[in-house]
């Protein structure tokens, strides 16, 4: 589990492909300090878990599925990433919930300045634009950001300078790809929503058909 909040940017060293996998290996600074083998990283939103390190790098295994559904992939040597070491109990929770498990792929539409604040606009798949509201949480190569607008196929977040520099959305363009991750929460509440209230026989039905403005009248929510 993570918080969206980025520790350091690293830098990819190697990316060695096998049939259906890869094994990155990362340079990284102060997120090294106690690493342990088994450790879970986030890399670009990616939970990753940590197979060997030394002195100031980590290499970890990108199963098939992984490569398929994010931006790991597309990395080269050089390129830098988003690192955050998994939440610990009694840690401040600055972000929000992110289980480093990528929904989809979005790619950067707009990208456009608004005084100090860089505004960002990023079209998304469905899987993703489901759990999108305004003022609501996403996760962006791991950086848990605040939705700005939203429409039906893409939505708007606003860098700080602090952002742009901590991670590196403050280097991505316009065309980029970038792993996204909807709110944990919303997730629960669309599952637990969908099936309430209906037998068994109904439920997979109810997971299809997600919620509806109906659906929420017929339980008593609006």
């Amino acid at each position: 589990m993570f918080t969206g909040l980025v520790e350091e940017k690293g830098r990819l060293i190697s990316l060695r492909r096998g049939a259906d996998s890869a094994r990155l290996k990362i340079k990284a600074g102060h997120i090294m300090d106690s690493v342990q083998i088994g450790d879970s990283i986030a890399v670009n939103g990616v939970c990753l878990t940590v197979t060997s390190y030394d002195v100031g790098a980590f290499t970890a295994d990108v199963m098939a599925e992984t490569l398929a559904k994010t931006n790991l992939g597309a990395l080269q040597p050089g390129d830098r990433v988003n690192l955050e070491r998994a939440l610990r109990l009694g840690d401040r929770l600055g972000g929000h919930l992110v289980s480093g498990h990528i929904d989809g792929v979005g790619t950067i539409s707009r990208m456009e300045k608004h005084d100090i604040a860089t505004l960002i606009t990023i079209a998304a798949p469905p899987v993703v634009m489901r759990y999108i509201i305004s003022k609501g949480s996403v996760a962006v190569d791991g950086t848990s950001l605040t939705v700005v607008d939203h429409n039906d196929d893409s939505f708007t977040v606003s860098l700080i300078p602090h952002t742009a520099r901590a991670t590196v959305l403050g280097q991505k363009k316009p065309g980029d790809r970038v792993n996204l991750e909807g709110d944990m929460i919303g997730k629960y509440v669309e599952r637990w929503v969908g099936i309430a209230g209906r037998n068994e026989n109904e439920r997979d039905k109810t997971v299809q058909r997600g919620i509806t403005a109906d659906l929420l009248a017929e339980h008593g929510f609006i």
